[in-house]
């Protein structure tokens, strides 16, 4: 099973965390599985940018990004060139780590 490494993240995970998740998964679903509250007002449907991820290392090992989630990237706070939104970054058989950023375009943030 792939292991997504988290980077510490002040709300998220401050101490940063560890987790695996099987082939398929989304990050999302593994982060929230795993007691990572991640935002994802949208309900992880691709209709927002709320779960937003950095991917540090491991970013060919997702799947391969589409061009409604590219749309949706241009609105994300703190846009990088290894971007994804989470819930539609889906895990394959190589370990990732992310960094959460500090910020979302939420003013206030979902509870799930």
């Amino acid at each position: 099973m792939p292991v997504i490494r988290i980077l510490p993240h002040a709300e998220y995970c401050p101490q940063g965390a560890t987790v695996q998740a099987p082939r398929g998964t989304s990050v999302c679903e593994a982060l929230v599985d795993h007691g990572i509250e991640i935002e994802h007002a949208c309900e992880m449907s691709c209709a927002c940018t709320t779960c937003h991820v950095i991917v540090k290392e491991g970013l060919d090992s997702l799947g391969e990004i589409d061009e409604s989630e590219e749309d949706l990237l241009d609105r994300a706070w703190g846009l990088t060139p290894t971007s994804r939104l989470s819930c539609q970054a889906i895990l394959a058989d190589r370990d990732i780590t992310i960094e959460i950023p500090k910020y979302s375009i939420n003013h206030a943030r979902e509870k799930h």
